[in-house]
């Protein structure tokens, strides 16, 4: 997997991951989402978030996933 490219993006790539892993960790609305990055002071409208979650989401998840590794079952 190629890593990610954030050029062109006016937000620093820790934001839009931290954007992204919320949603998908915690399962949050874009709303949701935009009131956290708010209280953190990153002013980001839902609609950013969600192309983010369009662009990057499937890539970020798949990246969470590869470096938790599997599950131990027993």
């Amino acid at each position: 997997m190629k890593p990610l490219s954030f050029k062109r993006h006016r937000f620093h790539p820790d934001v839009i991951r931290q954007a992204v892993w919320l949603y998908y960790r915690f399962t949050l609305s874009l709303r949701d989402v935009e009131d956290l990055m708010a209280e953190r002071g990153i002013d980001v409208t839902y609609e950013t978030i969600r192309c983010w979650i369009d662009k990057f989401g499937m890539a970020i998840a798949a990246n969470i996933r590869k470096r938790r590794g599997p599950a131990d079952c027993i």
